[in-house]
């Protein structure tokens, strides 16, 4: 197919099958990593080329073409087996385009609890066991029917993985979006054409190659911008200015890039000028200095204001990229053009005054997209913003992503704040006569503004950086760090007053933790004294230090800063920031921003929250730190105190619902007397639920004296919990699950259940099986340890021995109905008795049988299902030839035929009906043994 297809969309170019199979070996010979995959999404875009011999030149090459979706060819497949090398995977769905797999989807039950997180586990695999197919594969997608995530394939960290939440309307008569129709949308050819065309980036940060896929929010503030940019190049009264307001953490500088290349690739802006205009932080980050690895050609990176000046004139089109300030003094009418188009970047701050008329001054005509991370303030400065930008749409923006639709969706993570002890404060009299007073800070927009200021407060600076007061908050924050933040796998932020404060902070932080621990990232100057200068960096070691700070288990931990990686700099372990820096508005919302990122690791480890630790007392009056409509900044940062009061609240909540039933009772009747309440599925699962609200409050809490009247009734949650899971969720680790604090509760107080934990002491078999039915317990408490051993015997040794998968299904639908109150405890207990001596049967059987392991599972499986004993041994027989000469039926489609017909044959001569579903019931079993 993708042969036929190279010919169709690349006539004259690709002429014969040879030629078209040459270009499938280059993309097969791909690296089979991320550098690979990169290559493969730039030959999906249409960037690399093949000669073409009678026009003795490079043309380039179509693999698929976003513009016409009716000339490409779509096909999803369910199962899709691939093998690699030795290895061999089969992901549940793929979707190929033109014969290339260019998503996988891993679908696990509605059913299972951990269903996403096991979803996830399996593509990571993938990229381990199969990395040949996911160099070609661009997305990937998860699903347990009640939620849809997608993300980019070699881009595997949680915070990477997105909730698609489409904006469409739903199906009349329903109240939201059904599961149909958010799958759909995700899929619909047209989409996914222009996602893997336009909406995948590469970007390097740090040195390492990193891949994006924009979320919804920022496909849709593209499209309205393409919109409005036509329509202003074609309708001479239409808008030409639009404000883009993302909050903080949701892309926006990746938005603003895509829009600048979608502007420059779009043919009907006739070979545009696009002009990025960026603050200095950006400019100096390597993203910007490396454009064209984002996918751009060459780019005009604007030296000085007679360079800038000269571009323009001189009508340059593509990319121009510079800073606010080049604008300054520049002359009238430098560009009449309609088809330029401006991109500025914190627009709450680039705009103000002179400078915004100079920009719009010299280009008259231009379209204008201001971008903004903050919400507009309340000042004059920040009515100006939505005056400059907004002007054109009545609610004041083209497009607006919220700090509540962040958290809602999980791009960004709440905040909290704690103020530290008074006597560790800033003092009050200079804060308010030196900082809050004054009259320029009203608004105030950027780092740099807020330094001028600052260093003319002369008292507050130099209280903030007495030798004693350092001293003792250097103190103070190492005991922090050690006692809330390392034991949760986080790293921190000290934001010191200015450059001579980290340097204080670095040395006093030095006598209580060790050296390596952390590190000062300031910005160098040509005159500083030595206590300044051993802290400079070259761009080498601060490139090191910023991809090591970004990695778990390295060093450093804790960076002090003043002013440097307070924009831009991304690194979501970053948890907890400990503020002695005086700042208000635009400046702490940017500030506090580095810790709002969302964060798994490798281990589960989830950030649910950032913390704030001020010392100098911005948080006493949030109303006046931030100069914003309260509806704008509503639930961006919190007082410590809103946890203490939940947990205070779900500690109650426990104490009513769940820990009367272990009152009265002692152990085994303790434990049956849980799991009865529980045998409910949405009763067990609103339990889970709770659990995890309050165990990640714990873990932020912990350790601290208001918890201590909790510790007795959160030690027995626990417990609960983890009998709970092990008894519901066999396939589910519990330990594993648990956050690293509750972790600690469990190995220190852990007490031996009734409900046995997977332990490896002992050999599982029949005989340990049949010793469990004989135990004095409770009739519920002998169900679920039969239950639980059954499920391990199964996992430990089902590749071993098939047929105990069968045996498996079996003691699972006993679950289920068990579960369901479909049958009671006694009946359980019969049939999981039948069950196990079955088990017997078939382990002693099988150690006699003269058939293989394949051969054998055919003839179980089929007596499981009321087939004569006699009948299914001549079966098992018949098949042990076909699958001696037919060992590669599973990676083989003619092989795999050949044995299906195989077993039909030995199906019907045993006089037996149901042959093809039959047939699939036992080709299935055997493959999931394999796996």
């Amino acid at each position: 197919m993708l042969v036929e297809q190279i010919q169709r969309l690349d006539p004259g170019v690709v002429t014969a099958v040879p030629q078209a199979e040459a270009v499938i070996r280059r993309l097969l010979s791909l690296r089979a990593d991320i550098e690979g995959n990169r290559e493969a999404w730039e030959y999906l875009k249409g960037l690399k080329t093949v000669f073409v011999q009678t026009e003795r030149r490079e043309r380039n090459l179509v693999l698929l073409d976003p513009e016409r979706p009716q000339a490409n060819r779509f096909h999803v497949t369910d199962e899709f087996t691939f093998q690699s090398g030795a290895r061999r995977i089969r992901a549940d769905v793929v979707f190929l385009v033109n014969g290339i797999p260019v998503i996988v989807i891993e679908t696990k039950a509605a059913t299972r609890l951990e269903g996403i997180a096991e979803a996830f586990d399996q593509i990571r695999r993938y990229h381990q066991e199969a990395p040949d197919l996911m160099a070609q594969a661009q997305l990937f997608a998860l699903t347990h029917l009640v939620q849809f995530f997608y993300g980019a394939t070699w881009s595997l960290s949680r915070k990477a993985l997105f909730n698609w939440r489409e904006e469409v309307s739903a199906p009349a008569g329903r109240p939201e979006v059904d599961f149909e129709t958010l799958v759909k949308s995700f899929i619909a050819p047209r989409r996914v054409l222009r996602v893997l065309t336009d909406y995948i980036l590469f970007a390097r940060k740090d040195g390492e190659l990193q891949k994006i896929v924009l979320r919804p929010h920022q496909m849709r503030a593209t499209e309205r911008v393409l919109a409005r940019s036509y329509q202003a190049v074609t309708a001479r009264q239409a808008p030409r200015r639009g404000l883009i307001w993302h909050t903080q953490g949701s892309g926006k500088t990746y938005t603003m890039l895509t829009i600048a290349r979608r502007l420059l690739e779009d043919r009907r802006f006739d070979n545009p000028t696009v002009l990025l205009i960026v603050d200095r932080n950006e400019l100096e980050s390597q993203l910007f200095q490396n454009l064209e690895a984002v996918g751009f050609g060459h780019v005009h990176l604007a030296r000085s204001k007679r360079h800038l000046r000269e571009l323009l004139q001189a009508d340059t089109r593509g990319l121009i990229v510079s800073m606010i300030h080049k604008f300054d003094d520049m002359p009238a009418d430098l560009c009449t053009r309609r088809n330029v188009f401006v991109l500025v970047d914190e627009a709450h701050r680039s705009t103000g005054g002179d400078l915004g008329n100079y920009l719009m001054g010299a280009l008259p005509n231009a379209v204008f997209i201001g971008f903004t991370g903050t919400p507009i303030d309340r000042t004059a400065h920040g009515k100006g913003t939505f005056k400059t930008f907004g002007a054109d749409d009545p609610q004041g923006y083209l497009d607006k992503y919220s700090i509540r639709e962040s958290i809602e969706d999980g791009t960004t993570v709440p905040l909290h704040y704690q103020l530290v002890p008074n006597d560790l404060r800033a003092d009050r009299e200079a804060m308010e006569r030196e900082f809050w007073a004054l009259a320029e800070l009203e608004g105030v927009a950027d780092v740099e503004e807020l330094n001028r200021v600052l260093d003319r407060a002369v008292t507050l600076t130099n209280m903030l950086k007495n030798r004693e007061r350092v001293e003792k908050i250097a103190a103070f924050v190492a005991d922090h760090f050690r006692r809330y933040v390392q034991p949760m796998g986080y790293k921190a932020f000290l934001v010191a007053a200015d450059r001579e404060a980290c340097a204080l902070y670095k040395e006093a932080l030095d006598r209580h933790l060790p050296a390596e621990w952390s590190a000062v990232v300031i910005s160098a100057g040509h005159n500083d004294p030595p206590h300044l200068k051993r802290h400079h960096l070259s761009e080498e070691e601060e490139t090191r230090l910023r991809r090591a700070f970004r990695k778990p288990g390295e060093n450093p931990q804790i960076f002090i800063v003043t002013e440097k990686l307070l924009t831009g700099y991304d690194a979501p372990i970053l948890y907890c920031m400990y503020l002695d820096k005086p700042m208000r508005d635009h400046v702490l919302l940017q500030a506090i921003a580095r810790v709002n990122r969302p964060y798994e690791s490798e281990d589960g480890q989830r950030k649910t929250s950032g913390l704030i630790l001020d010392f100098v007392g911005v948080f006493e009056n949030l109303e006046r730190a931030l100069a914003f409509d309260s509806q704008d900044v509503s639930g961006v940062v919190e007082g410590i105190e809103v946890l203490q009061k939940r947990f205070a609240d779900l500690m109650s909540t426990g104490r009513t619902d769940a820990l009367p039933l272990h009152a009265g009772k002692f152990a085994d009747k303790a434990v049956e007397a849980v799991l009865e309440r529980f045998r409910d599925k949405e009763r067990r699962e609103a339990f889970y639920r709770y659990f995890r609200e309050i165990e990640e409050i714990y873990e932020i809490l912990s350790p601290d004296p208001f918890l201590r009247p909790y510790l007795e009734d959160y030690q027995r949650l626990v417990e609960m919990y983890r009998l709970l899971r092990a008894a519901y969720e066999p396939h589910v680790p519990v330990d594993k699950s648990f956050l690293r604090k509750t972790a600690e509760i469990v190995q220190q107080h852990s007490r031996t259940d009734a409900i046995r934990e997977p332990q490896a002491t002992y050999e599982i078999g029949p005989a340990a099986l049949l010793a469990l039915l004989t135990e004095e317990k409770p009739e519920t408490v002998k169900v679920f340890n039969l239950l639980k051993e059954l499920h391990r015997l199964v996992e430990d040794q089902g590749r071993a021995a098939p047929y105990l998968l069968s045996i498996g299904e079996r003691a699972e639908e006993i679950r289920r109905r068990f579960e369901e109150r479909l049958i009671e405890s006694q009946q359980a207990l019969q049939e999981l008795e039948g069950l196990v001596k079955q088990l017997n049967e078939a382990h002693a059987e099988q150690a006699s049988s003269p058939l293989s392991r394949q051969a054998f599972a055919v003839e179980w499986w089929l007596r499981t299902h009321q087939v004569a004993a006699a009948q299914a041994r001549q079966v098992a027989q018949e098949m042990e030839g076909a699958f001696a000469a037919l060992p590669h039926w599973m990676s083989s489609r003619r092989q795999e035929s050949e044995l299906r017909t195989a077993l039909y044959t030995a199906l019907l001569a045993a006089g037996i009906g149901e042959v093809v579903a039959w047939a699939d019931a036992i080709l299935n079993l055997l493959r999931r043994a394999a796996q």
